[in-house]
């Protein structure tokens, strides 16, 4: 597959990454530093920059600029020496070691990537793909946000919002959310009291990943700030201005924002690799799937064993043994076992700034804990830094 490099040098082996999620962005950084002669690699992604999750409810609450969160491909992708191909992933050729594009050539490769995130689930509900807003793709959320903060400013009376998914992202999301509305309000000196919040979860508790100190600490939080909590409360159709959920309650609301049921995105089903039950690429502990020239990272794998939270943490610290594996694979060499922590730490704010720090049995909240996530995560941001290509 040797072919002629753009500075004159032969490009023996290809590396294609699908998708611009947080490993493949930490694959970039790595591969950018340091260079591995005669490989090329190539990032497909259908957008040009990559919404950092962890610093999503920052954003939405007021604390950052869009700008301060999104990470630039095409930039970050020039200083690896990679290509950079805008498009969307449609399926896979194995037998040709081939990428299918929904608009655009095949892209040959050698060993291959896919790190392209959950997609929301919302086909098993009704109405829910017409009338709900799924917090992924970050972009398309983005445009519904600032839709909605523009119909709060300039149209008087209730709002009414509900949250679909009590996880850490619906909770998370639900008080940033909350907290930038009713300070939009506030300075327009309008009562806030005209939002109303209700959180659901098909389960029987919010937060069922994390620890009982955690869930109660939240619990008090929500319970504070007036937002309306219904557990097992599975929706069952979404309408206009309206949710219905199975106990047959009908709960009326101006925006449903959907945290929840996702799963693989759809063209993974016909590529022959091996799956789990929602769709995921099920990977072992090098990263590979059932094809040993395909690997998976970030929400997109399912890795064996306990499984793990689909959480940003996990994606970004797989980052560095998927660059590794990816070097020594194509040299011929043994791979590295990727061992993840047994318990993530998730920092989560609750609006304001003030957040509470879930690992294993901890718990522990403050100000100073948001002050702890706000310096990771724009540590986590400087890396991405690079300087623009030359002309």
């Amino acid at each position: 597959m040797a072919d002629m490099g753009s500075a004159g040098r032969s490009v023996m082996r290809d590396i294609v990454l699908v998708g611009g999620g947080h490993s493949h962005v930490g694959v970039l950084r790595r591969f950018g530093r340091h260079p591995l002669p005669g490989v090329r690699l190539t990032l497909v992604s259908d957008d040009a920059h990559t919404i950092y999750s962890g610093m999503l409810p920052g954003y939405v609450a007021g604390h950052y600029g869009y700008d301060e969160i999104r990470i630039d491909l095409e930039r970050l992708a020039a200083f690896a020496g990679a290509r950079f191909i805008r498009g969307e992933a449609a399926g896979l050729d194995r037998a040709a070691r081939a990428l299918i594009c929904r608009d655009g050539p095949p892209i040959p490769y050698d060993l291959l990537s896919i790190n392209i995130g959950a997609t929301p689930r919302m086909d098993g509900v009704e109405g829910a793909q017409a009338h709900g807003v799924p917090v992924k793709p970050i972009h398309s959320f983005n445009a519904r946000w600032l839709a909605l903060l523009e119909r709060v400013r300039r149209r008087p009376g209730t709002t009414r919002i509900a949250v679909v998914g009590a996880g850490a992202g619906g909770v998370e999301l639900t008080l940033a959310m909350q907290y930038r509305l009713r300070g939009e309000l506030l300075a327009l000196g309008r009562d806030p009291e005209e939002l109303r919040f209700h959180l659901l979860e098909a389960g029987e508790r919010i937060l069922p990943t994390h620890n009982a100190a955690v869930r109660a600490a939240f619990e008090r939080v929500l319970a504070a700030r007036d937002v309306a909590v219904l557990c097992n409360s599975e929706v069952r159709r979404v309408a206009a201005g309206s949710l219905q959920i199975a106990a047959g309650a009908t709960i009326d609301a101006d925006e449903t924002v959907w945290v929840t049921g996702a799963g693989g995105a759809p063209w993974l089903r016909d590529t022959g690799l091996a799956l789990d039950a929602e769709g995921f690429v099920q990977v072992g502990a090098t990263l590979q799937s059932s094809d040993p020239d395909i690997f998976a990272a970030g929400d997109i794998a399912s890795l064996a064993g306990p499984p793990l939270q689909k959480s940003g943490v996990f994606a970004v610290r797989m980052g560095a043994p998927l660059a590794r594996n990816l070097r020594l694979a194509l040299q011929g060499k043994p791979l590295h076992r990727y061992r993840p922590q047994r318990h993530g730490l998730a920092l989560i704010s609750t609006g304001g700034r003030a957040a509470i720090a879930s690992r294993g049995p901890l718990c522990v909240q403050g100000a100073w804990v948001w002050r702890w996530k706000d310096w990771i995560d724009r540590r986590f941001m400087a890396q991405f830094r690079v300087p623009a290509p030359r002309a």
